[in-house]
């Protein structure tokens, strides 16, 4: 009877909703259907015909429905269909085959999104605030913003300014004085130019086919990224792709398909590439794209095996290190990092007030890096500028001067580190008979010795911070050089020396470590969203306990490792270690493609944003689209930029504006679990719909649920849900729900969680191990199996303790000449000891991560960031690519401040503008990494490049063999004058 009375409440609830919502009245317009809800046995239903904009409904079974919605027996249908909905009941029911669902997956979807639209009448979102204009919230990589929006369109976009029922904001006392930040969010350039973005001439608005290509006939390979495109519908596009999807996997075999995505997508937990892509991709099956540990390289490889930390990807923890800095320490040395430009992840300005606090307080601060960064310019202090690759040799003369004259922490050396004296004989000589004194670190580096002895000294004698990096404790700079992994545990070493944990002296630069609640749960984008993975997310963490859903697993276990993907489909193998962080010996056991028994890759879905600008020597990559092997390639894209040229088949994707989402700006999660302490406040923010999908792009989540249907996945996909209904699941998930309410939430947009009690500030990071007390920090690893004597006791190595001496890496491979277990300055392959290559490019290329772009999102599109001068030059109307050269070395070459030069090595050649300046050291120039616009002059991968993609010119050796890290920071190139010729020099 309850079941009964249930079915007629909701067929009187549909009339109900189409009486006073004008909305669902037009929704019942879209479809002729009848739906039938009954029990599994037929013995008792009701079903709902569905035409003219009305909703008929009578008891009993229907003859013929268009769609089945069948529970076990009356008892489980009341308990399910009984509002509120228990989504854990509902996958439960679902996995045990008590609810089954039966007809077309689109009309099974849209009498579910029909039940779930009688849930949302009477939402609203948004402020009115006057004048036709209603202010939204969103959020991007830059950080949580208002949108104002009038007749549909975006007016502008700002950070958020907190209003007075906000939380207020946390307070440290130091020296006397009180520090607070503003009572508002900052907001990057690449956030500040989203509405150029949103309107960019370059959007993709509507599907596109290549015009030469034919599935059915011939397809016309190389010809991608020189053909054009014609217009398609939708559902020719999606027809096509899940044909070709059928198609490979059952005439090529399992493995024949792969996902290839960015590191990065636009923000939002519901449409990022961890939630709903791989969601799509499990349920669907492919070869995995093994990422790298990109802008983490050298840490993960070099340093972990000194210290642990495999899931913080080699970096030590940073809790309350602000607090501590500006209370206790005496110096900072900010070391190839600067934050002022590469703000973090996702953290727009945040740290700039504390490090403007540092300033104010008269700390002593030092850089050393080749290039005058921003930071050196916002901050001043003492400027040290070592060859690039080179910073191992000055580290090692440091650490000799701190043992010749005492300078170091011997008892924290003597109790929590162990091989220090097998690693002192190097530093003194007595291993190899060259001691690594001020004076030969000078032949190497060419910064004198009076320099670094002076730095030794002054370090040794203060309670010194050393910041590394963006984070300060990790995160670009010189990790990612060929030599980054030398650098990293140079870092560990010194900082071990001097006493790690100890008042005064840690690792941060003031972007990581505010007091900032970590406790208050809300998902992290590394948490995998949607995605129902628990494999390659860190959803078992908390998500999936809090938001059930049906898990998805990929069949296909063969891999490719990312750096090598042009390999893998060009050459047909390839072999790499995996960015495995559970265990320090995880990335000892190598992947090798193909693997035994599976189909090579033939079609490859792109998604997101372009890799000519990311990812090392990309001429291998066009070299890759263009190849027969690749039988298909489709590409969901937002803008034409970059490899989008290069499909067969472009689905056009929506912005972040233009769709539904939740999410919380710098929440990394898995990947560096408390990233919201780089923040002055933890801003949660449901991301609004501000303005309708332009043309007819949807949102990537919309993409794959129209996909799915093709294919048969559609109930599974999406179980039911629209963007809008996940981002609910996941307000319901997180702790939103104990301080306000959806209705609330989903009105004003944003909330901000107030700070810790000081009481409650988490000990500062590494403090426990300094003083030998078991593990007080707030994070869930090392896994319990990685202690070696107790849990919570000691580091994650053999000894527990910081090793000199790694003990996995003695395990691993003793001899490693790239890698020995004891850290030893090692001439970088891309330098001045590969004579006869340094003889042809004398000039080593730093490209670090973009000041003004987030890699490439922000860069090209038409939009402003393209009028700031440091990141793009305007000559004879084209934006060029700016590359820095010092004065000596422009005067050597002929080349003045503007001129168009010719920026080229045997892996390719760059057309940049040049910018001649001081700032950069002689021998080396400076260019950024991550140009969005790829334009070759001629045969694409056979011609000088004009956008800007200077990774072309980058090594795609890994900084050690046995290894999957990129080394694209610093490449030897040499720069002359534009002479016109579009022809690649190669001389091997």
């Amino acid at each position: 009877m309850k079941f009964r009375f249930i079915l007629l409440a909701l067929a009187l609830l549909f009339r109900i909703a189409a009486w006073i919502d004008p909305a669902f009245r037009a929704r019942l317009r879209e479809r002729k259907m009848v739906a039938q809800i009954r029990l599994k046995d037929g013995s008792a239903g009701r079903y709902f015909v569905f035409g003219d904009g009305k909703c008929a409904s009578r008891a009993g079974i229907h003859a013929n429905p268009d769609t089945v919605i069948a529970f076990k027996n009356a008892k489980i249908a009341a308990r399910l269909l009984m509002p509120p909905v228990d989504f854990q009941q509902q996958i439960d029911a679902q996995k045990n085959f008590e609810l089954t669902v039966a007809g077309a997956d689109e009309a099974v979807y849209w009498f579910a999104q029909t039940i779930m639209a009688t849930q949302r009448i009477g939402w609203k979102f948004g402020t009115v605030i006057g004048g036709g204009v209603t202010r939204y919230t969103s959020n991007t990589n830059g950080g949580p913003c208002f949108v104002y929006v009038r007749d549909g369109k975006i007016l502008r976009i700002t950070p958020i300014e907190f209003g007075d029922d906000d939380a207020p904001p946390w307070t440290i006392n130091a020296r006397g004085r009180a520090f607070t930040p503003p009572r508002k969010t900052t907001f990057a350039s690449h956030g500040m130019n989203w509405k150029s973005m949103v309107y960019s001439p370059d959007r993709l608005l509507h599907p596109m086919k290549r015009v030469d290509f034919d599935p059915n006939g011939e397809r016309n390979p190389q010809n991608r990224g020189i053909s054009g495109y014609e217009r398609i519908s939708w559902d020719e596009a999606l027809d096509m792709v899940a044909g070709e999807i059928k198609r490979v996997k059952s005439e090529a075999g399992e493995g024949a398909l792969t996902f290839h995505h960015g590191s990065h997508h636009t923000m939002g937990h519901v449409g990022y590439y961890l939630s709903s892509l791989f969601r799509f991709a499990n349920a669907v099956g492919h070869t995995k794209i093994m990422h790298n540990p990109d802008s983490w390289e050298g840490w993960f490889w070099g340093a972990a095996h000194h210290w642990g930390h495999s899931l913080r990807l080699g970096c030590p923890e940073g809790y309350s290190t602000v607090e501590d800095c500006l209370k206790e320490a005496e110096m900072v040395v900010f070391w190839s990092s600067n934050p002022e430009a590469n703000s973090g992840i996702y953290a727009a300005y945040e740290g700039t007030v504390r490090r403007q606090w540092l300033k104010e307080l008269g700390i002593r601060i030092v850089h050393v890096d080749p290039y005058f960064n921003d930071t050196m310019q916002f901050m001043g202090g003492k400027w040290i500028a070592p060859r690039p690759g080179t910073d191992t040799a000055m580290a090692l003369a440091i650490a000799h001067v701190w043992i010749t004259e005492g300078l170091y922490d011997e008892g924290f050396v003597a109790n929590r580190t162990v091989g220090f004296d097998v690693w002192k004989a190097y530093v003194m000589g007595d291993e190899d008979g060259a001691a690594k004194t001020a004076e030969w670190q000078e032949a190497e580096t060419g910064v004198p010795a009076a320099t670094v002895r002076a730095l030794a000294r002054e370090w040794g004698t203060k309670k010194t911070y050393l910041g590394t990096g963006g984070l300060g404790n990790g995160f670009g700079g010189a990790c990612r050089n060929p030599t980054g992994t030398q650098w990293t545990r140079a870092m560990a070493c010194l900082i071990a020396m001097q006493g790690i944990g100890r008042p005064g002296v840690n690792m941060g630069n003031l972007q990581w470590g505010t007091p900032v609640d970590h406790s208050f749960y809300f998902p992290g984008y590394a948490d995998g969203g949607i995605s129902g993975d628990l494999e390659n997310t860190s959803m078992p963490l908390a998500l999936f306990q809090r938001m059930p859903q049906l898990p998805t697993m990929n069949p296909t276990i063969q891999r490719i490792p990312r750096i090598q993907l042009p390999e893998a489909i060009l050459e047909g193998k390839a072999e790499g270690n995996p960015r495995e962080a559970k265990t320090l010996e995880g990335q000892f056991v190598k992947a090798r493609y193909p693997a035994p028994g599976h189909a090579k890759v033939e079609l490859l879905y792109k998604y997101g944003t372009s890799i000519f600008g990311t990812m090392p020597d990309t001429n291998r990559h066009v070299k890759m689209y263009r190849s027969p092997n690749l039988s298909f390639v489709v590409n969901q894209s937002i803008w034409m930029e970059g490899d989008a040229g290069f499909a067969d088949i472009i689905l056009p994707a929506c912005t972040s504006f233009e769709r539904w989402d939740i999410g919380e700006w710098a929440n990394l999660s898995g990947f560096m679990p408390h990233g919201q302490t780089q923040l002055n406040h933890r801003v949660l923010t449901l991301q609004h719909q501000c303005i309708e999908p332009l043309g007819e792009s949807k949102s990537d989540y919309r993409i794959f649920v129209e996909l799915a249907h093709r294919l048969g996945l559609g109930s599974y996909f999406s179980e039911g849900m629209s963007d809008l209904d996940w981002a609910k699941r996941m307000f319901d998930a997180s702790d939103l729900p104990r301080v306000t309410t959806w209705k609330k939430f989903l009105k004003k947009g944003y909330y901000v969680v107030p700070p810790e009690d000081e009481a409650l500030r988490p000990p500062v990071g590494l403090n426990w191990f300094y003083e030998g007390r078991k593990k007080d920090a707030p994070e869930p690893h090392p896994l319990p199996a990685e202690y070696k004597k107790e849990y919570l006791e000691g580091l994650q190595t053999q000894s527990g303790k910081f090793e000199f001496e790694c003990a996995s890496l003695k395990r691993f491979k003793p001899d490693d000449p790239e890698r020995p277990s004891i850290l030893k300055y090692l001439p970088s392959w891309e330098g001045p000891a590969t004579t006869e290559l340094y003889e042809r490019f004398p000039l080593h290329l730093i490209t670090p991560h973009p000041r003004h772009s987030f890699h490439t999102q922000g860069d090209g599109k038409g939009s402003f960031i393209n009028e700031i001068a440091d990141h793009r030059v305007e000559i004879d109307g084209y934006s060029y690519w700016p590359v820095r050269i010092h004065p000596d070395d422009a005067a050597a070459r002929g080349i003045g401040m503007h001129d168009l030069v010719r920026v080229h090595n045997d892996r390719g050649a760059v057309l940049c503008a040049a910018i001649v300046t001081g700032r950069v050291r002689p021998g080396a120039v400076h260019g950024y990494e991550s140009s969005a616009i790829y334009d070759p002059m001629g045969e694409p991968g056979n011609s000088v490049d004009r956008g800007g993609c200077l990774n072309q010119l980058t090594p795609k050796r890994p900084q050690i063999i046995e290894s999957h890290s990129m080394a694209t920071s610093c490449a030897l190139v040499e720069i002359t004058p534009w002479d016109g010729e579009i022809a690649l020099r190669r001389s091997g």
